[in-house]
């Protein structure tokens, strides 16, 4: 979200962007989506608490979760609320759906135990208690709040006693089992060391606006939770490491980078270096950023890292990186070579069209079914396209995932965003799911001062088949990978519910398989290393991988 004071090297890079975006090709494709969010039940309408004066955290905020909280097989739906600074009990509360099994919502009731006040930034879903129900974790611009479920979609305010109730400004958040012990840790991202008491005054064209984190300068230490095995957690940000380095964090994402069955951790920081904390065993990290090539972008740059994405878009078998920036700078997308990445956002087609916009929620996923990921990016500005109106909209993105040979583009889809009718809001939080579980991946996006988005797939898709990867304990595996052949390419997906911006997306893995009518050498890589094979499936079904009941081949 930084500020437009551009380097040399920015001025330069925005030269040959705008002097390619003629170039820059697009797909009529008809419409992807169709949004649904009203007439399924979604009556929420998000409130960044804007009075007169811009303080920061109202143009960030807003995010959202799609998991089954309530343990019947269908995706549920929680949007986290804004309200005003400071938060008091009268503010609006963070809400709760409940999917009645066929893609449309019912409100949770009142006494779900789901309705936190404070100033909402993200959420993140997970069974960090290991008892068969997933648990809510939501960062706010104050205490955060860990959300225990007791297995029927009713919750208890658990933060203190678990020892996670961070107090400072919290943006994205994972869970994640980092030292492989069958539970999961807690990785929280913070945003800046930010008071109303130093708020600045900034204007563009002599009209107040937000201003950028490097106005204030005060960059946040990221926190580090080991989950302890009876409900309760131990910060152990010094002892690992994470200490070394401070950040504007907002969005994060974790995935075993360097293949050597250790989740490692990246950071996407505004206006700062990005960090990539390679996990070196027994919760020790190393910020790899700088060596790894992801520190910065291919010209030396900072910039306004936002959401971030990450799988095998190129299909080689490791994990690579996109990471969504400010209007006027391009998109990051960083290629994993496996001892290091490239920056190849020219070589993919994402350096033209995204200048053109400020990107916030992300995600990489196969919404048509043919094998090749496609991307969607969730947009609007953190400065008024008019300075006489406090207007931020603008319309989001998508991209078809193409493969010519060994190469691996995106082209633009039109109309623009893959709807038929113009969607215009300042949108920020984005989460991928099959609502309606139809095979189609549909997305919920929060709108800054207004509805949601909820988009239901409706793109001529191809086949398609699912896995629920579970630990034997019967959680979902973050962190586990599934590897499989779909024809003659060899594919992988991780189980990773948490990317994007302030966001939470179902963590089933789906694979697109276009014209093929099963997927066949199906290899889960558990946290940790061991390699587990379970053999072919049909298309057109979500399956259950549990850990132990396949054929264990190798480990780390």
């Amino acid at each position: 979200m930084g500020k437009h004071r551009e380097t040399l090297a920015e001025m330069a890079l925005l030269t040959t962007v705008i002097l390619g975006i003629t170039a820059c090709s697009r797909t009529e494709d008809g419409a992807w989506f169709s949004e649904e969010a009203s007439v399924r039940g979604l009556n929420f309408v998000h409130q960044s608490g804007f009075t007169g004066r811009h303080l920061v955290p109202l143009i960030v905020s807003g995010g959202a979760a799609l998991a089954d909280v309530d343990g019947d097989g269908d995706l549920d739906a929680y949007l986290v609320q804004g309200g005003e600074i400071p938060s008091t009990e009268a503010n609006v509360a963070d809400r709760l759906y409940l999917n009645r099994g066929d893609g449309y919502f019912d409100e949770a009731p009142a006494d779900s135990g789901t309705d936190d006040r404070g100033y909402g930034m993200g959420v993140a879903a997970g069974d960090y208690d290991n008892d068969g129900d997933v648990d809510l974790y939501v960062t706010n611009y104050g205490p955060n709040v860990l959300l225990r479920n007791d297995g029927t979609g009713r919750f208890e305010d658990v933060s203190l006693a678990a020892g996670v109730d961070d107090p400072r400004w919290s943006a994205a958040a994972t869970f994640l089992d980092l030292d492989a012990d069958g539970d999961l840790d807690l990785f929280v991202v913070n945003y800046m060391n930010w008071t109303p008491g130093i708020e600045r005054d900034c204007f563009v064209r002599g009209v107040p606006t937000y201003c950028g984190p490097t106005i204030y300068n005060v960059p946040a230490m990221d926190r580090l939770y080991r989950n302890n095995g009876d409900g309760t957690f131990t910060d152990i940000t010094f002892a690992a490491g994470i200490n070394v380095a401070f950040g504007n964090g907002l969005g994060t994402v974790g995935a075993d980078f360097n293949d050597d069955g250790l989740t490692d951790l990246f950071v996407a920081n505004d206006m700062m270096v990005n960090q990539l904390w390679l996990n070196q065993g027994n919760l020790r990290f190393k910020d790899e950023s700088l060596l790894w090539g992801v520190a910065l972008d291919e010209h030396g740059v900072a910039k306004a890292g936002m959401g971030v994405a990450a799988a095998d878009y190129d299909d080689d078998d490791d994990t690579d990186l996109l990471v969504v920036n400010l209007k006027e700078q391009t998109d990051s997308f960083f290629r994993n070579e496996g001892k290091y990445f490239v920056d190849v956002t020219r070589e993919v087609g994402l350096a033209a069209p995204s200048v053109r916009h400020t990107r916030f929620g992300v995600a990489l996923a196969d919404f048509n079914n043919d094998g090749s990921l496609d991307l969607y990016e969730a947009n609007g500005r953190i400065e008024s396209s008019n300075p006489a109106v406090a207007n931020f909209d603008e319309p989001n993105l998508l991209f078809k995932g193409t493969r010519d040979g060994k190469r691996f583009h995106f082209d633009q889809i039109t109309p623009q965003g893959g709807v038929s009718a113009p969607l215009i809001h300042t949108s920020r939080g984005l989460a991928v799911g099959d609502v309606n579980d139809d095979g189609g991946l549909d997305l919920l996006i929060i709108n800054k001062d207004a509805t949601p988005y909820l988009l239901m797939n409706q793109a001529t898709r191809g086949q398609w088949v699912r896995f629920r990867v579970l630990t034997s304990s019967g959680r979902d595996a973050y962190g586990a990978s599934v590897s499989a052949m779909v024809g003659t390419v060899q594919m992988r997906r991780d189980v990773q519910p948490s990317a994007s911006y302030l966001a939470s997306s179902d963590p089933r893995v789906h694979f697109g398989m276009g014209d093929q009518a099963g997927i066949k050498d199906v290899v889960v890589t558990w946290p940790g290393g061991e390699q587990e094979r379970f053999g072919d499936f049909q298309a057109g079904e979500t399956y259950a991988l549990s850990r132990g009941k396949g054929k264990i081949f190798s480990a780390h």
